[in-house]
């Protein structure tokens, strides 16, 4: 058990105001496995407090020794990679292999890529008579998922040290204790007092009054687009900037000189991973009509050959999905699925067998997908895939462009020209070209209603920098 009874404010452990605490449970076993305090706006009321006092010190620290703690960070992490890794697993439901790899590692390289970034940005330039300069944006709050929850963290919380801003930390309550695990390095680097805060708590209470605080100069938040929009409706009162990362629909469009075994097999793990618990998932796969049922024989061989099973397993690929709230949404979008008349292909309502314990949901496939249906227009946040037919290739973009998200997508092509051709097409903040590599430097965000602004690599520190001219 993971018991956290106190809050990280003004570089000390302290007691929250609040009196209640906050129940951390297993995906895989539905147990409980660690509670943290539900903190309360008056916690905020303190913690933004010292983030505004530690600001100026911190904002006119040298770049080499916000870089040196940001590498202190990343190593002092690193050392705790194993920890981190299992903890992420029992919170979030992804199989440990996957989790120590992903949800510890890509942290860890985060801190460290915000160093090297610092090290090699220019914060000045001279255009005419006028000197440029870039500057910290102030206090931070920072909101944060659970589906990657501590990557989501250090994307923000390293790109803000690097800037030279302070933060106020509100985590998932689904999902906080790796937060408590940070918070547990930060302090043991030495990290001035005040420049990170850490409040757990649910949003109605705790991120909204960060969103809403007069003393807070800008909400970095990742989560569902309706949450996304109270944040900015709070934050609007201030006139704060915003930064939200949100919710995603993305299509996979296969084109029809694709090599259909690699690209769907493909397709299937950019859909699935983290048992389809990803914003970024390419959850519609855009077909030739005339190839939909070749594609359909790929995708049900691929999809019933992965291995599922809890998350403590070194061999399987599927874990459950973080919460029964989760697991019965889900489910129910696979019942609206059928009952608007989509082909089931795979899976179903019913638990895994053998899963009956654990929020598990199986890994479901849909045909025959109209952009009308449910399934084709809502992020589910499950293994669901749905394949949609097309009938050639401004038909697919059309398809592809007919979302109110523009987070992610994918085009598959034997010609990458015409695939370059063919995502520059798209409305979305990013394309994988024939299942290219994550580049973790390249800038992360959405178009539309999956939000705006951008982390990771340059653009994602300079989310973080204010822009002044002196005329000289």
């Amino acid at each position: 058990m993971r018991d956290y009874d106190q809050i990280y404010v003004d570089g000390a452990w302290i007691d929250s105001e609040g009196t209640g605490a906050l129940e951390v449970t297993n995906s895989s076993t539905e147990e409980v496995m660690g509670s943290t305090p539900e903190g309360t706006a008056g916690d905020v009321d303190k913690a933004v407090a010292a983030a505004k006092a530690a600001f100026e010190t911190w904002s006119q620290t040298g770049l080499e020794e916000r870089g040196k703690y940001l590498q202190r960070i990343s190593e002092a992490l690193g050392a705790r990679a194993d920890e981190v890794g299992k903890v992420i697993s029992e919170e979030v439901g992804m199989p440990i292999g996957l989790s120590t790899s992903i949800q510890a590692g890509l942290p860890v390289a985060n801190f460290a890529n915000f160093q090297d970034i610092l090290a090699n940005y220019e914060f000045e330039e001279e255009i005419g008579n006028s000197l440029v300069v870039r500057e910290p944006v102030g206090v931070v709050g920072a909101i944060t998922p659970w589906n990657y929850p501590l990557n989501q963290i250090v994307e923000k919380v390293a790109a803000a040290l690097a800037a030279g801003c302070t933060i106020v930390l509100k985590p998932s309550e689904v999902a906080p204790l790796n937060a408590f695990i940070l918070a547990e390095v930060i302090d043991e680097v030495g990290l001035p007092a005040g420049v990170f805060n850490l409040v757990s708590g649910v949003g109605p209470v705790v991120g909204e009054a960060i969103a809403a605080h007069p003393d807070v100069d800008m909400v970095s938040f990742t989560g569902s687009t309706r949450a996304g929009r109270r944040v900015s409706e709070l934050a609007s009162g201030t006139i704060k900037r915003v930064a939200l990362e949100l919710g995603g629909k993305s299509a996979n469009i296969i084109l029809d000189d694709a090599d259909l075994s690699l690209a769907v097999s493909g397709g299937v793990f950019a859909c699935y991973l983290n048992s389809g618990q990803t914003c970024s998932a390419l959850t519609r796969m855009l077909v030739p009509a005339d190839k939909q049922d070749e594609v359909v024989d790929i995708v049900k061989a691929a999809v019933e050959a992965t291995p599922m099973g809890t998350s403590d397993r070194e061999d399987v690929m599927l874990g459950p999905l973080i919460s029964a709230t989760q697991r019965d949404r889900v489910r129910d979008y696979i019942q609206k699925g059928i009952d608007e008349g989509a082909t089931l292909v795979t899976g179903g309502v019913e638990p895994p067998e053998g899963l009956e314990t654990g929020y598990f949901v199986q890994p479901t496939v849909f045909a025959d997908v109209t952009p009308d249906m449910t399934i084709a227009r809502e992020e589910i946040f499950g293994p669901v895939l749905v394949i949609m037919p097309y009938e050639g290739e401004d038909d697919a973009v059309r398809i592809a462009n007919d979302s109110d998200y523009g987070l992610a997508g994918g085009v598959s092509s034997a010609d990458q020209d015409r695939a370059i051709r063919v995502a520059r097409r798209l409305r979305t903040g990013q394309v994988d070209i024939n299942g290219g590599g994550f580049n973790q430097r390249a800038p992360f965000g959405g178009y539309k209603q999956s939000g705006n602004g951008r982390e990771r690599g340059p653009f994602g520190l300079e989310e973080f920098l204010e822009v002044k001219s002196l005329q000289l």
